[in-house]
């Protein structure tokens, strides 16, 4: 008997510490890529996406990355809740290929950050 006094008058304080309605965070179901790469001609403002190859590396893991047509303008995207280090590799027949700094994706208690990159190839 003493057990069950001992629970019921504990529990009210349980729930006070563990219930706390303001602190949740609702996060959506929805995938995020960290990577997100619109690749333009350098001289002319073009968007290209024909035979445009895009490949993020992180250490040993890499990815060509995939093309998402929205809104006509053609973007690359993947790291799909991948937090990492990228070095995004672009390349496309009759322009030098384009090696990018380091890439920083980053995650907040929910997703990853995406990160919107612009890269402009530079025609042979």
């Amino acid at each position: 008997m003493k057990k069950i006094f001992l629970l019921l008058a504990c529990t009210p304080f349980l729930l006070a510490t563990t219930c706390d309605d303001d602190d949740q965070i609702f996060c959506t179901q929805e995938a995020k890529a960290g990577l997100n790469i619109t690749v333009k001609d350098a001289f002319t403002n073009e968007v290209l996406s024909t035979g445009v190859e895009v490949i993020a590396q992180d250490g040993t893991y890499a990815e060509t990355l995939e093309q998402f047509p929205n809104n006509d303008i053609a973007v690359f995207i993947g790291a799909w809740e991948r937090v990492g280090t990228y070095t995004v590799t672009v390349s496309k027949e009759g322009y030098q290929t384009y090696t990018s700094e380091l890439i920083v994706v980053t995650a907040d208690v929910c997703h990853v950050i995406p990160q919107l990159i612009t890269v402009n190839l530079q025609p042979n």
